[in-house]
């Protein structure tokens, strides 16, 4: 009975340690709902760069440092933070491409969000995210 109920409390903690802790935003005009893992992956990643709509993709990412970001990058990019920085390093020195654009809180992902029609980035749970549109990650 014990390890029975040990083998519970380690099934639920691997359900509470990988609940989703960030949600993704655009901005309020966008008609997006939505959104795969792997097309926000190909977003970020910059492999996609327009809507369906024909609308440019602008990607705002967290800084390097943030809990929230090293979260995002696991769970959609299926990479490490450094292993995206080093991804990104390798297209800045080959001179084909840039990485998104770095805001350091969620107060200003969600300002650059509510100012740029076609962007997209993702905050903490918590935060506030008045002015734009939460979309659910599919």
């Amino acid at each position: 009975m014990k390890l029975y109920t040990l083998l519970i409390a380690f099934i639920l903690l691997g359900f509470i340690s990988n609940a989703q802790d960030y949600k993704v935003i655009v901005h309020s005009s966008s008609t997006v709902t939505s959104i795969s893992k792997s097309q926000l992956s190909k977003y970020f990643l910059k492999k996609d760069k327009k809507w369906d709509d024909g609308t440019k993709v602008t990607v705002i990412d967290q800084s390097s440092r943030s809990e929230t970001r090293k979260q995002f990058s696991n769970d959609v990019l299926g990479k490490s933070v450094g292993a995206i920085k080093s991804y990104w390093q390798q297209y800045v020195f080959a001179g084909t491409g840039t990485p998104p654009l770095e805001k350091k809180t969620d107060a200003e992902v969600v300002a650059f969000i509510k100012s740029h029609p076609g962007a997209i980035g993702y905050v903490a749970s918590s935060a506030n995210t008045d002015g734009t549109k939460v979309i659910t990650i599919q």
